[in-house]
């Protein structure tokens, strides 16, 4: 149980989520849908929690 706690909350995952929800608000500040109809990059918020999720995904 210690080991999968330490996984969670090691420095590459860490480092993975403030990248990934830094790239993802990046992406919908620089090229975000203005209209609306784009699921993921129409908000900030939805844009940021992709990139924290692909960013922690590829932190393992």
């Amino acid at each position: 149980m210690k080991s999968i706690i330490k996984k969670l909350f090691s420095k590459r995952v860490l480092i993975g989520f403030l990248l990934g929800g830094l790239a993802g608000f990046l992406y919908y500040y620089f090229f975000g849908c203005q209209s609306g109809s784009c699921t993921i990059t129409s908000s900030p918020t939805n844009s940021t929690l992709f990139g924290i999720i692909f960013g922690i995904a590829l932190s393992y």
